[in-house]
């Protein structure tokens, strides 16, 4: 037993967990998902371009690999799709500039982060004594670089949009930032006789910075249909390149390989970056599951940015529409503008929702969580922010919702919904009622780890329908109404209709939840 372990450890192949160096990835014999072919064809023009991902999806390894490309590095790509495309392997300069790994709190940090990049350079090509402006180093350096090779000069950058992200909900400082940014970015457009290739990359794209702006020849790829497999791992990718492991994971887990694979798509899978595009899984999430054979929630656990909360309270946002669907037009999800308070330009192009469907004779994207690991580990983040529930009792409290539920015990089950209620500070809540629908909204969502839940918003429908094993709930809440009027409304409209030859037995309950008192003030159990 113990020699066929150490065969199976000596097996094993290594995860490029975190890494983001190519040359690292594939100096040290880590798997790799072959993006080759894309990079050929995209690095084959000399255009400009734009590409947002949310964090973690492997922005900063194909920047990585654009530089070892460009650097002639041929022995990298043995064995891979571009070794049979290129022919040439010309070397280029090389200008690379990460934003993605430092804390943003002042301009001067900022200014310095830049100073540090450009001084690299300097020591490489050369500086100018009379010239120390940052976009005057920047358009300096671009030069002598291309003075010295006769070669056109490849700029990437990693996270342009990083020092106003970190910000967002300080305007002057995000404003400062912004300028700044626009002043050394508008190099690019200046420089462009001495460019080869520009990429960059970031999560969100600003309005009124001047790569949008001024460089009005930057080609945006993040939505086109050519791109959306350019990162991430889809289902095909999946199966072809990972299939050890994921044996290995279904052994772990008691399950057959199918079944693996089909919690993996309903954990990891669903981000599509363009109309009609195939679903990509989240490669940080998937490579962690394979690992540690287990379906837990990595890539959410490395952290929420708070800010993402503090934009939907500000906004007053209904959050049941997240889920449900949000009819759109790209420019409503594509561009974050400061002083307009919408938040899910944000929230999209962070990664917690992608694009569901499209409706092309209208333009318009629906937008929607992509996954069960978004969907639940948004919900539980949201839980504190919305009550004065912790974090580690959100969990405990979904659990015994489930099981008073499961077992019947519905009296038990609206007490504890009462605490949740209960537990809102005056000041949080500031008598806002779509504040109480949406812990009415999360804590249903939350049921749907454990059982068939479903919450309703349109006319005619429930609010709120669990199915457990041997019942089917009902919900319908009135604000400042009545448990009876409630619960009259559940069997004039026909709620319980679909479920009649189900076989379960139908439980209904009907809600009083009273402003005044911001808690629920009676219930029926019918």
């Amino acid at each position: 037993m113990q020699n066929n372990k150490i065969k199976d450890m000596e097996q094993a192949r290594k995860l490029p967990i975190g890494i983001q160096s190519f040359e690292k990835l594939r100096r040290g014999g880590y798997v790799y998902v072959d993006k080759t072919a894309k990079i050929y064809e995209i690095t084959s023009l000399s255009i400009p371009y734009f590409f947002s991902r949310p964090r973690r999806f492997g922005k900063s390894l194909l920047l990585s690999t654009f530089e070892a490309y460009f650097q002639g590095k041929k022995e990298l790509f043995e064995g891979l799709a571009i070794a049979g495309l290129e022919t040439e392997w010309e070397k280029y300069p090389v200008l690379h500039l990460d934003l993605n790994a430092e804390k943003f709190e002042s301009v001067e940090f900022l200014e310095a982060i830049l100073s540090r990049h450009l001084k690299k350079w300097e020591d490489t090509w050369g500086g100018d004594a009379y010239n120390q402006t940052l976009s005057g180093r920047f358009a300096g350096v671009i030069l002598r670089a291309y003075e010295q090779t006769g070669k056109e000069v490849v700029v990437l950058i990693d996270e342009y949009d990083k020092p106003m992200l970190s910000n967002v909900l300080d305007e002057k400082l995000t404003n400062d930032f912004r300028r700044t940014l626009k002043a050394f970015y508008s190099v690019l457009k200046s420089s462009d006789r001495y460019l080869r290739f520009v990429f960059l990359t970031g999560v969100t794209k600003f309005a009124q910075v001047s790569v949008f702006s001024d460089l009005n020849q930057l080609v945006d790829i993040s939505l086109k249909p050519g791109y959306a497999s350019l990162c991430g791992i889809s289902k095909d990718e999946l199966l072809q390149v990972f299939t050890p492991e994921l044996k290995s994971l279904a052994e772990k887990q008691n399950m057959t390989f199918e079944e693996a694979v089909e919690k993996m798509t309903r954990q990891y899978d669903g981000y599509h970056f363009a109309p009609g595009s195939v679903g990509m899984f989240n490669p940080f999430s998937v490579l962690n599951a394979l690992n540690f054979g287990d379906f837990d929630s990595y890539w959410f656990q490395t952290g929420t940015p708070t800010y993402l909360v503090d934009l939907l309270k500000d906004s007053n946002y209904n959050i049941r529409l997240l889920a449900e669907g949000i009819e759109l037009k790209p420019a409503a999800f594509m561009e974050y503008r400061v002083d307009v308070k919408n938040p899910i330009p944000m929230i999209y192009q962070s990664g917690y929702m992608t694009i569901k469907n499209y409706d092309k004779k209208l333009g318009l994207y629906t937008l929607g969580f992509p996954n069960d690991e978004v969907r639940y580990g948004f919900m539980e983040f949201l839980t504190p922010y919305y009550t004065a529930v912790t974090d580690d009792e959100t969990g405990f409290h979904i659990a015994k919702f489930y099981h008073e539920l499961e077992s019947g015990e519905t009296e038990s089950f609206m007490e504890r919904l009462k605490v949740f209620f209960a537990k809102i500070p005056y000041e949080l809540s500031n008598d806002n009622e779509r504040h109480y629908q949406a812990i009415f909204y999360i804590v249903f969502t939350l049921i749907g780890q454990y059982a068939e839940a479903e919450v309703r918003s349109a006319t005619g429908r429930a609010d709120a329908v669990v199915k457990t094993t041997d019942r089917i709930y009902v919900f319908e809440f009135k604000l400042d109404g009545s448990a009876e009027d409630a619960l009259k409304q559940i069997d004039d409209k026909g709620y319980l209709l679909p479920y009649r030859l189900d076989g379960r037995k139908l439980v209904k309950v009907g809600v009083d939840f009273s402003k005044e008192k911001r808690n629920i003030n009676r219930f029926i159990v019918g």
